[in-house]
């Protein structure tokens, strides 16, 4: 049963479809061992679920699409799922960035880089220098991120601009921290969707999520459609968001 965020203090109209949907992509590897498949083939659905809800992103209308693709906490699966991965994503960038550039999506990285394989950081480069101008879609991938990291090293570089001289320590709030994230100028989600029935935020985007709408679905990513992702957003559609006052009351 899907969970609401708490309320925030203030807010935009959500009266129409959701501006940012965010999604953990999750059940690759169950969708998988339910058809005494490969978890390797469980992945390579997920690359074409995530190519439809891309999409319908398109269709319905959201500007920001953020997708949960390796964790920081994947590190730990085995070594050959992690190349299993790695190798799809070499593939999406390579045999879909043409496509994305020209549908007119955007696509931005967050998450750490440092330490990994330089053919991986230059396709990651490659994908936001082509596509930079791109208006249509804002396609956020979330690549060895993990949300408490990021917060981590938002606070150092407050830290450091203390210790430099350069900021007053009475002048860190939320905003600044915020500013400090990987990409502050995208709005937070409005909605985050977990796939597979898991009920938790798994180390993502736990800052942004602060007064999102969350909608936990009991399908396995593979399975994840333009319909799926229509019943979220009708879920998103039928909450009563206060943003820590009251719901107007109609005329009538």
């Amino acid at each position: 049963m899907p969970n609401a965020a708490a309320p925030a203090t203030e807010g935009p109209d959500r009266s129409e479809a959701p501006a940012h949907v965010a999604i953990i992509m999750d059940g690759n590897g169950r969708w998988a061992a339910a058809r005494g498949l490969p978890r390797a083939e469980g992945h390579r659905r997920g690359v074409e679920a995530l190519r439809r809800v891309v999409r319908a992103s398109h269709e319905l209308g959201i500007r920001y699409l953020t997708i949960f693709s390796f964790s920081s906490e994947n590190w730990s699966r085995p070594a050959s799922e992690i190349g299993d991965l790695f190798g799809l994503l070499r593939r999406f960038i390579r045999n879909d960035l043409a496509s994305l550039h020209r549908d007119g999506v955007k696509v931005r990285i967050i998450g750490e880089r440092e330490g990994l394989e330089g053919d991986i950081c230059a396709l990651l480069n490659e994908a936001e220098e082509l596509t930079r101008d791109n208006t249509r879609l804002t396609l956020v991938v979330a690549f060895n991120y993990g949300s408490r990291q990021e917060i981590a090293k938002a606070a150092r570089k407050l830290a450091r601009e203390v210790a430099d001289g350069k900021r007053d320590p009475d002048t860190i709030d939320a905003d600044a921290l915020g500013a400090h994230l990987d990409a502050p100028d995208i709005p937070d989600p409005d909605l985050i969707i977990r796939t597979s029935g898991e009920q938790r935020l798994s180390n993502f985007l736990m800052w942004q999520a602060a007064y999102s709408e969350l909608v936990f679905v009991p399908v396995h990513w593979p399975d994840f459609d333009k319909a799926a992702l229509e019943s979220a957003i009708a879920e998103f559609a039928r909450r009563e968001r206060r943003f820590g006052g009251l719901v107007a009351k109609s005329a009538s």
